[in-house]
């Protein structure tokens, strides 16, 4: 039951995981379900503990990324680094070991070290085509902390290919972009458009009609000068971003 509803609604899927815990507390699988509801609701140490048993339990390792967050939440990103340095991570498949890669990246954030957090994301999977949701936030957090380097160009290339692959939501790259571009996403009557932000003689209006039906003026402006209509995708907690402690 927790694992069903933990992205819809986190603290409900916490309070199953803590009775299934109390039931079976030796069962791998119940271990790991408790340790993921705990993380996603910010409870760092006690998804440490649940994920730490689990993985005595069944050997599994690919929560790794998940733990090192966890000690990143608890303030202690040299630990995360550990764990990433591990001989545990050197096995992990492809996508665990990217989502281990840019929570280290995190953790090297965490100690103002930027060149160092780049180098942790940089390899053949930033060459990715692919549409999966670990490839969008690998090119997010790239392209996050080349913005915060300085290295704008770049970070904008990166924060398009993240957007570009994002079919599920995973990040709010387009907004990050649109950010760059300096334009904003505007909702008009359901439909998506990108804006000038600094275009003052922009108006959300402009696409009503008036009362004989007849489109306005801006409406019937040919479609090349209108702005691109393109997919509104709602921010996430891309990037490995955390989500708060409730204590």
């Amino acid at each position: 039951m927790a694992g069903e509803v933990v992205e819809e609604d986190p603290d409900l899927a916490y309070r199953h995981a803590v009775y299934a815990r109390r039931k079976a507390s030796r069962v791998g699988a119940v271990r790991e379900a408790s340790g993921v509801a705990a993380y996603k609701v910010g409870k760092w140490q006690e998804a440490l503990s649940d994920l730490r048993a689990a993985r005595r339990l069944t050997g599994n390792n690919s929560y790794l990324a998940i733990m090192a967050d966890c000690e990143r939440g608890l303030g202690r990103p040299e630990r995360a680094l550990e764990l990433a340095r591990g001989p545990e991570a050197q096995r992990l498949g492809g996508e665990d070991r990217v989502e281990l890669r840019i929570v280290a990246s995190g953790a090297r954030r965490d100690l103002g070290e930027l060149s160092a957090a780049l180098a942790e994301l940089q390899g053949p999977e930033l060459k990715e085509r692919r549409a999966r949701p670990w490839v969008a936030r690998l090119f997010y957090a790239y392209a996050d902390v080349l913005e915060e380097l300085g290295r704008t160009v770049e970070a904008r290339e990166y924060f398009a290919k993240s957007s570009s692959v994002d079919r599920e939501g995973a990040t709010d790259a387009d907004d990050r972009l649109a950010e760059l571009e300096g334009v904003e996403i505007v909702d008009i009557g359901g439909d998506v458009v990108w804006s000038d932000a600094e275009d003052p003689e922009f108006d959300e209006d402009d696409d009503e009609v008036d009362e004989g039906g007849i489109p306005g003026e801006a409406a019937s402006a040919s479609s090349d000068e209108r702005a691109p209509e393109r997919d509104a995708r709602a921010p996430d907690d891309s990037g490995r971003r955390r989500p708060d402690p409730e204590d």
